[in-house]
């Protein structure tokens, strides 16, 4: 997402024999680091609710768990750029990372998508405003 909200890139990936949910949120801030070095966005924020893996990338040292070669790879890659953060972000904040992923795991299909989000997605937001106004 922008500054403002919008967002900037949905992309899914369905990736056979990942041995854990922290490997698939490697998996994932590698694969957003990937396509910003393609995008060239003025500045990176990868966001996920696995904070081991967060406070993994944050750090420099050399990490020897499962999960090492991703993180070992994201270092090498923002060596060129100094425009990235790392959040941390609750479950509950992130569930519209959640929902796509499992859409994708249920409907079988990935998606690549610049500058929007599916229309479900798009849906969802919409009913979550219109709850978010009925309870003020």
């Amino acid at each position: 997402r922008d500054s403002e909200g919008n967002a900037l890139l949905s992309l899914t990936e369905i990736h056979h024999q990942v041995a854990s949910a922290y490997a698939a949120e490697a998996i994932a801030c590698w694969t957003a680091t990937q396509i910003d070095m393609d995008m060239q966005w003025p500045k990176l924020i990868i966001e996920g609710d696995a904070l081991s893996i967060i406070k993994k990338y944050k750090t420099q040292t050399n990490d020897k768990s499962k999960v090492g070669a991703y993180i070992r790879d994201i270092h090498q890659l923002l060596i060129k750029t100094k425009r990235y953060y790392f959040e941390h972000t609750p479950r509950e904040a992130n569930y519209l990372a959640h929902m796509l992923a499992r859409e994708a795991l249920r409907k079988k299909e990935e998606i690549y998508l610049i500058g929007r989000v599916p229309e479900y997605v798009e849906r969802l937001k919409e009913e979550e405003q219109k709850g978010e106004q009925r309870r003020r």
